[in-house]
């Protein structure tokens, strides 16, 4: 007895119970689990730390934006600068808006046409809708990525969790033996397959939270934005009008 207990601890004690060695030692599902957990780790915090960038970036830009547009110079100046390339959501929605008031002026449809000048006014909102709506797809890229890991995650770990203790109990059953050396190897599989799974899934939850109510905060600014320049163009065909 004591022979086979020295002979259970010795192979216990050679065994590579590393984080590493436990990838290199187990069944084959097991390690597509875990790879696959490990890639969507990842490419999770791949996208958090790109979001935050660009989140960053675009609050600066739509800072300097509003500044120079509500300095009291002229539209078409900030129109010129702007150009074809806005660079960012809350020039874009500015330039479509003064590509339509420009084409609108050129044909003079805004000197005394009431019908004209409202048509304007309305084309003028679908543009800003319509790029308004484009540049949050283009935002919300890859969110579902992190709203899909957070939730899946967990399950997907816990899969590589119960065929680990599958195999635990296998290895009992073939060898009768409940050693140590035994049941180590699977029941340690299952614990790291389930903390992987933790890993990818916590930081994407989090961070798909964060992001949301950047996203939500930024796409009211747009639209507060897109609301106000609607208004300013309205006083000014009155003005026309007038």
């Amino acid at each position: 007895m004591e022979a086979m207990d020295t002979v259970s601890l010795g192979q216990a004690a050679a065994l590579d119970l590393s984080i590493w060695g436990l990838i290199l030692q187990a069944d084959l599902v097991v390690k597509i689990v875990m790879l696959i957990l490990l890639a969507a780790s990842l490419w999770c915090w791949t996208i958090i730390f790109d979001k935050l960038r660009r989140f960053h970036r675009l609050r600066n830009q739509a800072n300097e934006f509003e500044e120079s547009f509500w300095s009291g110079g002229s539209l078409e100046e900030l129109y010129e600068d702007v150009g074809n390339a806005p660079g960012h959501p809350l020039a874009t929605l500015f330039s479509v808006a003064m590509h339509e008031w420009t084409l609108a002026s050129q044909r003079g449809v805004m000197l005394t046409d009431e019908r004209s000048q409202n048509n304007l006014q309305r084309r003028i909102d679908r543009v800003m809708g319509i790029a308004l709506t484009r540049e949050m797809e283009s935002l919300e890229r890859h969110m579902g990525f992190l709203a899909t890991t957070g939730s899946t995650a967990p399950f997907v770990g816990l899969f590589g969790t119960v065929w680990g203790i599958m195999n635990s109990f296998q290895s009992i059953a073939l060898t009768k033996n409940t050693s140590l050396a035994v049941v180590a190897p699977g029941i340690a599989e299952a614990l790291l397959a389930t903390a992987l799974g933790l890993v990818a899934a916590i930081p994407a939850v989090i961070a798909y939270n964060k992001l949301s109510s950047d996203l939500g905060r930024y796409a009211g600014r747009l639209e507060t934005f897109a609301g106000e320049f609607s208004a300013l163009m309205s006083r000014q065909l009155g003005e026309r009008r007038a």
